[in-house]
């Protein structure tokens, strides 16, 4: 993903001249599972139900797009199914062993969920009744009814959406704030739980406004990766340290890695087929 973009002893050395006190403030922002699911509940609590729309045809929490599909509006969270009923799944840890456990939300201004494969995705997806998208129901519904090559317009707009490119990359500052050795950096360090709670870094779904098209998609460019239907492994949109490398805009689409791939930037949202007007 970043691999080639970046020297990463460079950037190491470049966190490591940081204060001390940052180290201290970033290890205080580990908390158990139960804290950080807490961040990622909206208002109403878990159990929040969403209404139909006024079309009937989608879920509220869903937009429909060319009268043909349903697409979620806010990046993917995660509840948790457990005996004592559901439960937000903290947005900052894989669901290694536990995928037949949660299920997909789609909510807005919450932490969406990243350390995910597209495997995982298309399960999470499936427990709501839902799917992954297409690719082709991704692009429509990122260019929005204008058919733009951004949510927004035909031009890039730096800021519109969360693609603002951290000076030091994620992983290097973590890396370098934990004294993780560098052969490490690209591979388990890629899903330190600390990643996206680093400040200037991942933002609550729907937090840029105007990452958004006629169709009330949010973040659809920016923010996390996310996953597409394809067993070969493809997540599209970019996300907040790159939205160009493979492609502008709602062109973007990374084909590097298998299905079962996760880390810190790749999240997802799900797709349905709209009910049926007689």
């Amino acid at each position: 993903m970043m691999r080639a973009s970046l020297d990463a002893s460079a950037a190491v050395a470049v966190a490591a001249e940081r204060p001390m006190k940052a180290k201290e403030s970033a290890l205080a922002t580990v908390k158990d599972g139960a804290t950080l699911a807490s961040t990622m509940q909206p208002e109403g609590g878990a159990g929040q139900m969403f209404s139909s729309t006024a079309s009937g045809r989608c879920p509220a929490e869903m937009a429909l797009v060319e009268d043909r599909v349903c697409v979620d509006r806010w990046e993917s969270s995660l509840v948790e199914l457990t005996p004592a009923g559901e439960r937000p799944w903290s947005p900052f840890y894989p669901v290694d062993g536990i995928e037949r456990r949660v299920r997909a939300v789609s909510w807005p201004g919450v932490i969406p969920q990243g350390y995910i494969s597209g495997r995982q995705a298309k399960m999470a997806c499936a427990s709501s009744g839902k799917r992954l998208c297409t690719t082709d129901e991704w692009v429509t519904a990122c260019r929005g009814p204008d058919d733009t090559l951004f949510p927004y317009g035909a031009l890039r707009q730096q800021g519109v959406c969360n693609d603002d490119e951290r000076p030091v990359h994620p992983v290097a500052e973590i890396a370098a704030l934990l004294e993780i050795k560098s052969e490490e950096l690209w591979t388990t360090a890629m899903n330190n739980p600390l990643i996206n709670q680093l400040s200037h870094a991942l933002l609550p779904t729907g937090e840029r406004a105007g990452c958004a098209n006629a169709y009330g998609v949010f973040d659809m460019v920016g923010n996390l990766h996310e996953w597409v239907d394809d067993p070969s492994g493809t997540f599209r949109g970019g996300y907040f340290m790159d939205t160009s490398r493979n492609g502008e805009g709602c062109k973007y689409a990374t084909t590097a890695h298998s299905f079962g791939y996760h880390d810190y930037s790749t999240g997802f949202r799900c797709c349905m087929d709209p009910e049926q007007v007689d």
